[in-house]
């Protein structure tokens, strides 16, 4: 299919933007020879899981976010898990979530029996919005899942005052916004949980993987457990306690969410250019605000000044005043140009499993209203000078041919 697609003639006329180069696709990772060379003294070492690799990584993690805790996991979804059974969600709790996310955000509270519930979003910045929040809190909510989305904070003061105000926990799904910072504090160190996700097209990897920071003790210990069956060698946790060295007790019921050894070996590598590639992403950002601020038919997210972003999403909205297609058309465009742009997110309640819930279409009308018309276009560090070229003389070219 994709050699398909980089064959495709030119939908808006004349020679493709990218004819004659690979396709760019919407993300991709950055692995380079440093990291391979972590990756392979580790397998080479005594330790593929349980070693010392993951302890190592807490510690760049914690310094990275300013928590006094990192709990390093299988992935990001995993994350989320955690944070939901660490405070506590079951049967009748409900969970106020954002609808333009990654399902994983809402799914987690649904794992622990408990249920999302969805507050719309703003239309300029695309996080979740605070008034909304307050609007669907009710005696039942235990807590709220706040995403970054696209890699920007959201409103954490006011998020946090309104948590405290009604005995609430914050969540901050910070999958998209390692590196970002909200009024000079690092993500990670704000909000009673947040959690991370180390997939190949996020700023830096493992393969898979994600983390869970906190600054809380008792909520860091839980995580810890959790994450690894409810076992434990720390005598001061067990109830039978003993020095016998074979010894650990089992003392809540957890899951096998652990990571290897081995994957943190790369984002141990990864992590130490966490500062060059968050700059390579602000660049391109500047690159791509300033060439698409000139495109009346284009629409950009807001950014907040709080918020001091490791961009992970760069988001086109189509404005449907300005141009004579739908977005499919505007997609299929792009494809034929060489530049495969994506969609982030289908509201999560519109999901054809949520509405076996009972969702229905007109819940969050904003976060539904935005979805219609974003795509996201290619973004990520490895991008050439060449390449954010052509992704803005494409968008251009395309823009331009459906201009109403």
């Amino acid at each position: 299919m994709e050699q398909e697609k980089d064959k495709m003639p030119a939908i808006c006329g004349g020679k493709p933007v990218r004819e004659g180069k690979q396709t760019l696709y919407y993300g991709r990772q950055c692995i380079e020879e440093d990291d391979i060379a972590a990756v392979v003294r580790t397998l080479r070492s005594p330790a593929l899981t349980c070693g010392p690799e993951i302890e190592a990584l807490e510690d760049h993690l914690k310094d990275v976010t300013g928590a006094n805790y990192a709990i390093c996991c299988s992935n990001g979804t995993a994350a989320l898990h955690l944070a939901c059974m660490a405070i506590g969600i079951g049967p009748g709790d409900e969970v106020i979530v954002s609808p333009i996310t990654f399902a994983a955000s809402a799914n987690c509270v649904l794992y622990c029996g408990g249920t999302p519930v969805f507050a719309d979003i703003r239309e300029d910045t695309y996080n979740i919005d605070v008034e909304s929040i307050k609007s669907r809190i009710t005696p039942r909510t235990k807590a709220v899942v706040a995403v970054d989305f696209t890699g920007q904070a959201v409103e954490l003061d006011e998020i946090l005052a309104l948590c405290r105000e009604h005995g609430l926990y914050l969540i901050e799904d910070g999958a998209h916004s390692l590196g970002t910072k909200y009024k000079g504090r690092p993500v990670g160190s704000i909000a009673d949980i947040t959690t991370f996700s180390f997939h190949p097209v996020k700023t830096v990897t493992a393969g898979e993987g994600g983390a869970c920071t906190t600054n809380d003790p008792e909520l860091g210990q839980r995580l810890s457990l959790l994450r690894a069956h409810g076992i434990t060698r720390d005598m001061t946790v067990m109830k039978h306690p003993t020095d016998d060295p074979w010894y650990n007790e089992q003392v809540m019921l957890g899951y096998n969410y652990r990571m290897t050894d081995f994957q943190a070996s790369l984002l141990i590598s990864q992590l130490k250019k966490l500062r060059r590639f968050s700059d390579a992403r602000k660049a391109i950002r500047a690159k791509y605000d300033a060439a698409f601020e000139e495109i009346p038919q284009l629409i950009l997210q807001k950014t907040i000044p709080e918020s001091d972003t490791t961009q992970h999403l760069y988001i086109l909205r189509l404005d449907p005043e300005k141009v004579r297609c739908t977005r499919r058309e505007f997609f299929d465009a792009l494809c034929a140009e060489g530049i495969h742009p994506q969609v982030h997110y289908l509201p999560v309640y519109l999901h054809s499993y949520y509405e076996s819930l009972g969702h229905k279409k007109g819940e969050c009308p904003v976060a539904e209203k935005v979805y219609e018309n974003i795509l996201s276009i290619p973004f990520y560090p490895a991008l050439t000078e060449e390449d954010t070229d052509d992704v803005i003389r494409a968008v251009r070219k395309v823009a331009q041919f459906y201009a109403k």
